[in-house]
């Protein structure tokens, strides 16, 4: 298993990542090149103690790798993001 620190390099905040937070329940990661989605669902749910749902990973205009990460319904994407001093 790799190392959840290593998988998770930041969270990504634009726009579409707040709207995302609001009306979706997820958050944007960008992630380890090497990283698939059952690195990062493990990850996610190590580092921050919630239960992910879906993942799903795509490579941006600037060649980062970024997972955007759906969190169980019991769980608050805003409330993880308020932690992580990103909203």
């Amino acid at each position: 298993m790799k190392d959840p620190q290593k998988v998770i390099k930041y969270p990504k905040m634009s726009e579409k990542a707040v709207r995302m937070i609001e009306r979706e329940n997820k958050l944007a990661f960008v992630v380890a090149e090497d990283a698939n989605k059952i690195d990062v669902k493990r990850a996610v749910e190590m580092l921050y103690q919630v239960k992910v749902e879906k993942v799903n990973i795509l490579r941006s205009p600037r060649g980062e790798k970024i997972a955007y990460v759906r969190l169980a319904p019991e769980f608050s994407a805003t409330d993880l993001a308020t932690k992580l001093e990103v909203i």
